[in-house]
């Protein structure tokens, strides 16, 4: 994952200004929050992580339906 380091905050600081991570955010349309110097939290808006996780239901809708074509005689002597 690329970080652009404009969108960095460090835990603390954004603890203690949530509306500058919110800005960012805004802006940049993610933040990133750092625990220990290390990226450890990212804030996005909400409409991306609906994406996100339409995308990720995709994929797996995908691969199971690759999963049952390709296994499909399996599972018909299963069902017997």
């Amino acid at each position: 994952m690329n970080i652009n380091s404009d969108t960095m905050v460090s835990i603390s600081e954004a603890n203690q200004n949530f509306s500058k991570v919110a800005r960012l955010v805004d802006q940049y349309g993610s933040a990133v929050i750092l625990k220990n110097n290390s990226p450890r939290y990212v804030i996005l808006e909400f409409d991306e992580a609906e994406k996100l996780q339409a995308a990720s239901d995709d994929d797996v809708f995908s691969s199971s339906e690759k999963f049952l074509k390709k296994n499909k005689k399996v599972y018909e002597e299963l069902a017997k």
